[in-house]
């Protein structure tokens, strides 16, 4: 400061240069006008100046002489100076050197004449006045000051009492209660009271007390008294100190302040007569005790609120001593006399916001306007500023209202004009007034209808500048709506019209705004007021109260008290309903009902509760086995469902809810979509549909609505626009799909990484429920123009947004559909014509032009060389089409049809129906029965239209540039295995495209091996999928056996379907020859034995999966049987097998594992419900030996006319012999071995061989032949007994039939019987001597007995042993060289080892077959012969029927021993005559080798010798010249059909559980 006023070059320079510069600056600052700023300026400038002279930089005589001039310049300039000197008195006397002291009194004495002592006196020390010799003493100076300001300030006037006249105070009074409407001004009455105080001898503060009172009685007199009191008081304080004196009277312990006072006290603090620091001090209580008492507010507020919440039951005296405290505390709670509080409240009626601004900051928040005077008087106040406003911008068309009271005092706040005037006084204003805005609900009204009306300019608002300004207001609105307007309407008692208008302003809020305005209101203010702690805990006593009474008989009286409680708080009433519906799931349903009485408001506010409840971070989504969803997410989300299905609710924020969740990777929440959906657009999704639910989907959206779905869904079409609204104002539909798309795989990978495989299946199939769900929803209720602007093409889908296959096609399909539909209808108005094949050509073309470019978008899916087999075109085909282009339910349209037939009779029947309601009833009715009929015949003309065009476009699907078995592959991998699980409608689309392929005769396409491949090992397919997906897999299983069954059943509709196909070739020939001969052809009998082996094959996969032990297997594998119940089992033995595994399941998992024991009774309940429609195997199919050992007879083409082996037959039914046979039979298992060994010779002597090397090799063909026997008897008993059955009859007239066909055709059983009998008996002869039958039949006994005693002890496993496991069990007896030959063979499944083993065996057995039939063309002498020795055979068979019944109840009851029993032995001997033979042996090797040891046996005669040598070199040239081919069939037979591997088809849930089957196997 000091460099800045008086520089040191100007001390330095003081004569040359400084005292002029000093000057001049002083002359500058003093000729400046005397404000504070410049005075300061001027009191530096002199302080450096003196200072200077203290440090001793200057002198003292030229600073006196200069400040001697500076004084001349004002007239002031000595008390400036004095101030000076004052400072530096205190300063000085403060140092340490005592030459500064000096130097100071030095400058103040040479100052002395500039300066008049009595200011010096005034403002120094009296010892510095001593020493400058202004006063004698110091101590004196100080007395005589005490004793003057005593007499000043504390010492009274006496006034001579008598000497006061009371005439003078009468005259005044008169004087101040006149009459004051005439020419009588305050200056005429102040003239008349000085008279009187002159003439009477009045005391002035009395009179002044007496103006003060008339005042307080005529208080509407301000315009009066004001300018009296103004002119007549001298002195602020004194008036300041009467005022308190008036208020200090009324503190009495009972004393009341009347409002007039207060009324007083806030006129003078508006003209600033009086300050209100002065006047504060003199009121009461004191700002300590306001603070305490508030918080005893809280306190008791909160201990109100506790009690409330707390169950207590106090005893009889206790409730009485408590009764007795509340009325002594009522009694003495008259709470004493606030005159703060009264003078606030006189303030605002006058309209001195200021004023009353400072006192409510003195106090706790909310304090002052939690008194209700309080806050009526601020809200008239507010009334009268906010009211030109709202009378220009805020009024609504129509109403009327009458207009307040101008304030007459010029110092209130001045009205608003403008939104922008708003935040001057009036925002702050309500903030003051807080919750406590609910006393005036018309001011209430009055600001909601601002606020609306700010936010609709605010919203039309298109400049960006005037916007940005605008948003600063909009925050106020925010904080207003915050802190007043949603408190106040808690404390407002049951106000539906505010609760109503205040949603007018909020719905102008996006829903972001709103909700976090609730979440306020819910989480914070509650907890911010005394009053309003009272309130919560209030009602939630009373919510408790209403829930526990609410029942479906009670729904509307509690519905009305609910929404009574619901327009002040309903936050809290929500929340405590929503609390009590995840507890009790059972309340839904009633809780539903009865919110019908609430506002639109209330129904927002319940929307943000559900979603705050479902976020609730504290609540685990799974329950505590970590297996299944909390039954509280499942209560919420079945209310959300039909909440917002019943009530206008607004959806947008429940629907963001979901999709943040699905980008955080969170599922569980799509339970709540599913329902919302399903409730609000009546599309339900279960794989639990009936087949007439079924069958009612495959049609129109119309048949769809009335049989497709299990619950009523009429009325929903207000609820699914609202729904599709708000999909597409917030742009959430695409997004919603696409990530639950994405979430399939990331449930599996990314969410269930350490959860349970039961919930992660649980989750993977309520996230592909949804999203199937979902897209139907879109797909039928968005407009199409809508659809295909958000849907993007396939390609975008599957490429940039990663979204799998089959759900990018299941959302492409109603795009495709509709776009081929609007071409159609294009081409057919450019050209007009009728004719059906104009029609059909228009409609390919429309075809071609929408697929085309589909078809080139779909070749970037998969890599090149899957278009080398299949074309993109029929992989666009099978993934665009639907179950309603391929096929018409006329059934379910006639079933629906004949429901509104006799509902229409129902209603004419209906006597009590009034006539009006009828007639709307029937036309209802016949309006829908017309449009049924209409649609029907509509998806008739497309499906007709549809094949019309397959049929053209099939020859061009299939390429099979590889192989047939490969293109197979890919069709399952990429086209029928995904969408199989899709959905229930897709599994029945998969299975009937399949058999319209077939139908359609397409070229490279074998319908057998597909069949063969969905067939033949299920068990990881089964295994990997979720249970969902189990049932849809169960579906398709179902329809491809019910076609396989049809075909089955009947010859004629098999020759009239299969017959003369294409895809029943039996032999690949080169690309583009496709039938035409008839020998290429699979038949009748040989299809049967086909059907057969995939019964077996089944059977087998599932016993396996049973016996796995791991959850999912076995749940699996029980959903799956369960949906193809229908159609298997159908043979007796297969059957059994599977019942004896089921009810071992049974037994196991009952204690452990609950719903595997629920779910295998079931089943077993179903399955032993179905046995009466089972027949034995032979009535399955035709058991003669050579179709029995041999039925592929496909190796040799059909029958046993010895036709060259086909690759497609030996595909088929390869795996038949070596499995089937071994176990797969109960009754007659060990018979049939025997029965073909004895029936064929080369296949009796391969038996033997392969049983053993030893000599003894006669003794067991002998055994064989005796079993043989039985076995034959058994078997014609069986065939008698079993005709009865439908099936049995049909399948024995077919056999008849076929024995009948004579031997032109082909050789008949009876022939073979014949010759094999003949070489049987020579045999026997050579081996046995001269045996009788009576011994033979001993022997067989024998045997049997050993046999079943041996097979005791080398195996104990009941049942069905060896339908255990196809995983093959290394034996310890095989050679090196049989072990090297294993590895070479098994195939990569498991499952499949056995059965590729088995394969080759019966690769052998078949051949040796083919040899025995060539070696048997006898003369027709040999076959009259073997005709009379099987005549007496048979007699002797007939004779011991009754000894055989006996034995066959025994074999019956030990038939599952046998079984597994004769596998055992079955497999030891194909493993032991596998190792003898040679590495290098080929199956056409075989049968010589056989020959060789049966003519060593045999000794024949050399005539048979010959022969057989003939035959054998014919046939052995035949199976040289199919060496080759068999052996490379041998090879692929390998990986024939192979699990469809980890691929595009193999969705990540799939691939999971397969690596947990994979391990568990």
């Amino acid at each position: 400061m000091a460099a800045s006023v008086l520089p040191t070059d100007w001390i330095k320079n003081w004569e040359k240069s400084g005292k002029n510069d000093f000057l001049q600056l002083c002359q500058d600052l003093a000729g400046k006008p005397s404000s504070e700023v410049f005075l300061k300026d001027l009191q530096t400038t002199l302080y450096e100046l003196c200072w200077h002279v203290v440090q001793g930089s200057l002198k003292v005589d030229v600073a006196a002489s200069l400040l001697a001039d500076v004084m001349e310049l004002r007239e002031d300039m000595p008390s400036i100076l004095a101030d000076v000197f004052c400072v530096l008195d205190i300063e000085t006397g403060c140092l340490e050197e005592k030459h500064k002291r000096d130097h100071f009194t030095q400058l103040v004495g040479a100052c002395l004449f500039c300066v008049p002592d009595a200011v010096l006196k005034e403002r120094l020390d009296p010892e510095t006045l001593e020493s400058l010799g202004l006063i004698k003493q110091a101590q004196q100076f100080n007395q005589k000051i005490v004793k003057i300001k005593t007499k000043l300030f504390y010492k009274q006037q006496k006034f001579n009492l008598l000497r006061e006249e009371n005439e003078g105070y009468a005259k005044l009074v008169t004087e101040l209660g006149q009459d004051l409407t005439g020419n009588i001004t305050s200056h005429l009455v102040l003239e008349s009271i000085k008279s009187l105080i002159g003439c009477f001898n009045l005391d002035p503060n009395r009179v002044l007390d007496i103006i003060l009172e008339v005042y307080e009685c005529r208080s509407d007199q301000d315009e009066f008294f004001i300018p009296l009191i103004k002119s007549y008081m001298c002195e602020h304080q004194t008036l300041c100190h009467i005022l308190g004196f008036k208020f200090k009277f009324h503190q009495e312990p009972n004393g009341e302040t009347p409002s007039s006072l207060y009324h007083v006290a806030a006129a003078l603090l508006q003209h600033n007569l009086i300050a209100l620091e002065d006047l504060y001090v003199h009121l009461l209580p004191l700002d300590s005790t306001i603070v305490e008492e508030h918080k005893r507010e809280i306190l008791e507020a909160k201990q109100i609120a506790r009690k409330l919440t707390m169950v207590v039951v106090p005893s009889e005296k206790s409730e009485d001593k408590e009764k007795d405290k509340e009325k002594e505390e009522e009694k003495s709670e008259k709470p004493p006399d606030n005159q703060k509080l009264g003078l606030l409240e006189a303030l605002l009626r006058i309209g001195d916001w200021q004023h009353a601004q400072s006192i409510m900051d003195q106090m706790p928040a909310y304090y002052a306007t939690s008194h209700k005077a309080i806050a009526i008087a601020l809200c008239q106040l507010l009334h009268l500023i906010v009211e030109p406003l709202y009378r220009r911008a805020g009024v609504p068309k129509g109403a009327k209202g009458c207009l307040p009271n101008s304030l007459r005092s010029k110092q209130a706040p001045p009205p608003v004009e403008t939104f922008e005037d708003l935040s001057r006084d009036v925002f702050t204003m309500l903030g003051y007034l807080g919750p406590h805005l609910s006393h005036d609900p018309i001011l209430f009204a009055k600001l909601v209808r601002l606020g609306k009306s700010f936010m609709k300019e605010y919203q039309s608002e298109s400049k960006q500048d005037t916007k940005d300004k605008m948003d600063s207001l909009l925050s106020c609105f925010l904080s207003i709506a915050d802190q007043v307007l949603l408190p106040s309407l808690t404390l407002m008692e049951c106000n539906a019209c505010m609760s109503e208008e205040l949603w007018g302003f909020f719905k102008l809020f996006p829903y972001q705004y709103r909700y976090r305005l609730y979440g306020q209101w819910k989480n914070e203010t509650y907890s911010n007021h005394p009053l309003l702690v009272k309130v919560k805990a209030q009602t939630v006593d009373r919510a408790k109260y209403i829930m526990k009474r609410l029942t479906k008989e009670n729904v509307k009286p509690s519905g009305r008290q609910i929404g009574k409680l619901s327009h002040s708080n309903p936050t809290i009433l929500f929340d405590y309903i929503l609390s009590q519906i995840q507890w009790y799931d059972n309340l839904i349903t009633p809780v539903v009902d009865s919110l019908k009485y609430l506002t639109s408001l209330n129904y927002d506010v319940l929307a943000y509760c559900i979603i705050e409840a479902l976020a609730n971070p504290e609540k685990e989504k799974m329950k505590h086995d970590d297996t299944t969803i909390s039954s509280w997410l499942q209560s919420l989300a079945s209310l959300c469902g039909a909440v917002f299905r019943k009530y206008p609710i607004e959806l947008a924020g429940l629907l963001q809810y979901v999709t943040n969740q699905l980008k955080a990777g969170k599922s569980f929440d799509l339970l709540i979509l599913k329902e919302v959906v399903q409730k609000m657009a009546g599309i339900e999704i279960t794989d639990e549909m009936t087949v007439e639910q079924l069958e009612a989907m495959t049609g129109g959206e119309q048949l769809k609505a009335e049989g497709g779905y299990f619950g009523q869904i009429r009325n929903t079409k207000k609820s699914s626009q609202r729904l599709k609204d708000s999909l597409l104002d917030h742009e959430l539909a695409l997004p919603l799909c696409l990530l639950m798309a994405q979430q399939r795989n990331g449930v599996v990978f990314s969410e269930g990484g350490e959860k349970h495989l039961k919930l992660v299946g649980k989750l993977y199939d309520q996230c592909h429920d949804t999203l199937v769900q979902f897209g139907g929803f879109l797909a039928s209720n968005l407009s199409m123009e809508d659809y295909i602007k958000r849907v993007p093409s396939v390609d975008i889908l599957c490429n940039q947004f990663h979204t799998p296959h089959d759900a990018a096609f299941f959302l492409s399909r109603p795009m495709y559909a509709h776009q081929i539909l609007s071409k159609y209808d294009e081409l057919k108005k450019a050209e007009k014509g009728n004719r059906q094949q104009q029609k059909v050509h228009k409609y390919i073309a429309a075809c071609e032009q929408v697929m085309a470019p589909v078809h080139e978008a779909v070749v970037s899916l998969h890599p090149p060389k899957v278009w080398d087999d299949i074309r993109p075109q029929f992989y666009a085909t099978f993934w665009s089409l639907t179950m309603y282009d391929l096929a018409v339910p006329h059934t379910a349209y006639e079933r629906e049809v004949n429901k509104l037939k006799m509902q229409i009779k129902a209603i004419d029947e209906n006597a009590e129906m009034p006539l009006n309601k009828k007639k709307k009833e029937k036309e209802r009715c016949t309006a829908l029965q017309d449009k049924l009929l209409e649609e029907e015949k509509k998806q008739l003309e497309h499906v007709q239209r549809v094949l019309q065009r397959l049929k053209l476009e099939k020859d061009n699907w299939l390429l099979a540039k590889s192989t047939k078995n490969e293109t197979i592959t890919k069709f399952l991998q990429l086209c029928l295995f995904p969408r199989c699980v899709f959905s229930a409608i897709d599994a029945v689309y998969c299975a009937r495209f399949v058999e319209l392929v077939h139908q359609q005769k397409t070229p490279n396409f074998c319908t057998l091996l597909c069949y063969d491949r969905v067939f033949s090992d299920i068990i990881y397919t089964v295994a990997s999928c979720t249970e969902n997906e189990s049932r849809r897999y169960g579906r398709f299983l179902c329809c491809m056996l019910e076609t396989v069954t049809r075909w089955h059943s009947d010859k004629t509709t098999y020759e009239k379907e299969c017959g003369n196909y294409p895809g029943f070739l039996t032999i690949f020939r080169a690309s583009g020859f496709d039938g035409g001969n008839k020998a290429d052809q699979l038949d009748y009998e040989n299809f049967r034995h086909v059907v057969h082996k995939w019964h077996y094959k089944l059977t087998k996969a599932s016993v396996h999966c049973l016996e796995t032990g791991e959850y999912t297997h076995i749940r699996n594998i029980l959903i799956v049987l369960t949906k193809i119940l229908p159609y298997y089992p159908k043979v007796l033995n297969l059957g059994q097998a599977l019942e004896c595994r089921v009810h071992k399941i049974c037994q196991e998992e009952k204690e452990k594992r609950p719903d595997l024991y629920a779910l295998a009774m079931g089943y077993s309940g179903q399955l032993k419900s179905r046995k009466v429609h089972m027949v034995p195997e032979n009535e399955f199919h035709y058991k003669e030996p050579v179709s029995s050992t041999n039925p592929g007879g496909l190796q040799n083409g059909p029958g046993n006319a010895g036709k060259p082996v086909t690759a497609a037959a030996s595909a088929t039914s390869k795996n038949e012999e070596g499995t089937a046979e071994d176990t797969e039979k109960s009754k007659d298992k060990s018979q049939v071995a025997q029965k073909t060994a004895s029936k064929n010779p080369t296949a009796a002597n391969k038996a033997s061989s392969n049983g053993s090397s030893t000599p003894n090799s006669t003794k067991g063909s002998k055994e064989k032949e005796d079993k043989e026997k039985s076995g034959k008897e058994k078997k014609e008993k069986k065939e008698k007994i079993s005709a009865g059955t439908p099936e049995a009859k049909a399948g024995g007239k077919e056999k008849q039939r076929e024995e009948k066909a004579g031997d032109n055709k082909e050789k008949t059983p009876k022939a073979e019987k014949d010759k094999r009998k003949d070489e049987k008996k020579d045999e026997k002869s050579k081996t046995d001597g001269k045996s009788t039958d009576k011994e033979s039949s001993k022997e067989r006994d024998v045997s049997k007995e050993g046999k079943l005693k041996e097979s005791s002890k080398g195996e104990k496993t009941p049942g069905a042993g060896s339908l255990k496991s196809p995983v093959p069990r290394s034996e310890g007896a095989e050679s090196e060289r049989e072990q090297k030959r294993r590895k070479l063979d098994t195939h990569s499944s498991p499952s499949h080892s056995s059965a590729v083993k088995d394969n080759l065996n019966d690769l052998k057995d078949s051949v040796s077959k083919h040899h025995a039939n060539h070696s048997t063309a006898l003369s027709k002498s040999e076959a009259d012969k073997k005709e009379s020795e099987k005549s007496r055979g048979r007699s002797k068979e007939r004779e011991k029927k009754e000894d055989r019944k006996d034995r066959k109840r025994q074999d019956y009851s030990n038939s599952d021993r046998e079984m597994s029993q004769e596998a055992k032995r079955r497999k030891d001997e194909n493993g032991t005559s596998s190792s003898k033979h040679s590495k290098s042996a080929s199956p056409p090797d075989s049968p010589r080798s056989n020959d060789k040891d049966n003519n060593k046996r045999s000794k024949s005669t050399s005539k048979d010798k010959t022969e057989l040598a003939k035959t054998d070199k014919t046939s052995g040239g035949k199976k040289e010249s199919r060496h080759d081919k068999e052996k490379s069939e041998k090879k692929r037979d390998s990986t024939e059909f192979p699990v469809v591997s980890c691929d595009e088809a193999e969705t990540p849930i799939r691939l999971k559980l397969r690596l947990s089957a994979m391990s568990a196997s």
